[in-house]
Order: structure tokens, then sequence, then C-alpha cells
């Protein structure tokens, strides 16, 4: 008898189990007191959920450095009937992790596509500069945003939003950059950062609090499946083609570099690989 055939069916098993548990509704975690003066790190989420989705290096960034995590949302969704609403549930998952939160007036930016930029100059203008004031007021030392294929139109466009709104920042503002992935995969990732349990654990929880897009669409219960094909993918891409894999369960891709004079340079030459032993502050000296 086949061996894996168990492990198949225990996994979706297990899958079909979690569908029963909570949506939401958990007590916050306990959160770490910083001074006022703390650096900022800024997550610009083109949705309302990808700051849990892909938030793994934010997250550790939060719980392991002195930097205080901005969840900055871009958009609060196409739906004009559920932008409110998604508001609310992004607000609790942001308290739930400890994050803080920076809205756009009054419902976040619609149409921050590509197409926009190309075709409306004028709107697109108006876009960057909301976000350059939002650079202006936080003074982050890391921000976080899509890299510029991640498939998803309104996550391309927050690319070249926040891409051109550091454009017009003075010359001294560098600051490190993390790029993210979801729906487009990067072909040249140079940073695996490895993801705790409890960290995928309480990354699923937050998840959850967006509640009407996790009843649509059950996707917290495939985080750890995407985070163990990252390691996969990670171990060829940032780690040596044909070498061996790290020992990771769970990990997630990112590009890493530093803006400086108008682009982002890579800070590694080559792949790095973080495990959870090592403090993430440390990639940003």
């Amino acid at each position: 008898m086949n061996p894996y055939l168990k492990f198949v069916n225990d996994t979706a098993h297990l899958i079909n189990i979690a569908k029963n548990f909570p949506l939401g509704g958990l007590a916050p975690l306990p959160r770490r007191e910083l001074p006022a003066d703390a650096p900022t790190a800024l997550f610009f989420a083109p949705h309302p959920d990808d700051e849990t989705i892909v938030g793994a290096a934010a997250l550790r960034v939060a719980r392991e450095t002195n930097m205080r995590l901005i969840d900055v949302a871009v958009t609060q969704g196409s739906k004009k009937d559920r932008q409110a609403e998604r508001l609310r549930e992004l607000q609790a998952a942001c308290d739930y992790l400890g994050y803080g939160l920076q809205t756009i007036p009054p419902n976040g930016l619609e149409r921050v596509t590509a197409k926009t930029r190309r075709n409306e100059p004028q709107v697109w203008a108006g876009m960057v500069q909301a976000i350059v004031e939002i650079l202006q007021k936080h003074q982050p030392r890391v921000i976080m945003f899509p890299h510029e294929r991640d498939w998803n139109g309104t996550h391309i466009g927050t690319h070249h939003l926040v891409v051109d709104a550091l454009r017009k920042m003075p010359a001294s503002f560098e600051p490190y950059v993390v790029e993210t992935e979801f729906w487009g995969a990067m072909d040249d990732p140079n940073l695996m950062i490895e993801v705790s349990a409890q960290d995928l654990a309480d990354l699923i929880a937050a998840t959850t609090f967006h509640v009407g897009e996790v009843k649509r669409n059950p996707y917290h219960l495939l985080l750890p499946a995407w985070m163990m094909d990252n390691v996969r993918r990670g171990a060829e891409l940032v780690g040596e083609q044909g070498g061996a894999a790290p020992d990771f369960r769970f990990a997630v891709l990112y590009r890493l570099g530093k803006w400086s004079r108008g682009s982002v340079v890579p800070t590694h030459e080559r792949g790095k690989q973080l495990p959870v032993d090592v403090n993430i502050g440390t990639l940003f000296p």
C-alpha cells in the first residue's frame, strides 16, 4: 500500500476540520511597548488582507526589532458597498497583530492600476502625492510593497504608485525596500525568510478577521501549503540551483534592496536565507 496516501488524506482532513474554526473575534495578541520616537516600517497593502497574507516579514519586523509597523491601506477594495466593512475588518486584523494603521481618506484610493497611470496622469499625480505625504509623515526606515509583476492590477499599480512617490522624495531619503509577491511569483527574489509555526498561525488567525473575503474564498487555510512551496522555490531561486534546501518548513520570498538615487539597489549580490533564530533587524543595518 502506498504510505503517502494517508499523508495526503490526513492533510485534506485537517483542512476540512479547520473550515469550522472561528473567523476573527480573537483577543488581540500582546503588543510590545515602543518609545514615541521609534523608527517606522510601512507595509503598503494594495487591499485589506494583504498585510496578513504576504506579511510574514512585516510580522517579524514588528516582533523582533524596535520599529513600529504601520499598515498603509492603499485601497479599501473595489466594491464600494464593502469598503466600510473591509476597513472595519482591516482595523480588527491590525489590532490583533498590534500594527498601526494609516488610511487614505475618505475610502482609500480608487483605480490604482497601470492603466490609470498611463491614461490619467492628473488623477495619478494626485494619488502619488497622497503616498508622498505618508512617506513624509512617517519617514520610514523600511517600506514593503508588491513587485512590479505581481499579476493583480492593483498590486502592480501599488508598486508603481510607491516607486513614483519615492522618486519625489529628497535624495537623502534612502529607506530599505522589501518587495513582496503573491499573485505573480518573482523571477529574481533574493531573500527567503523562514516563518515559525507560531507566526504562521498568527497570520492565519489575523487573515480570518477579513471575514467577508475568507467566506468567499478560504485562502487562509492554504497559507501553510503556499509557504511550504516557497521553501521549494526559494531553495533554488534564492539559494543555489541544484543546492540543498534549508531545513525550513515555512517561508516567504522577497526582494530586498535599498532606495538610492531614483532606483532600488540590491543589498545582496547573492540570495539571503534568514532562519527564525536570526533577528530580521540584521537585514537593515
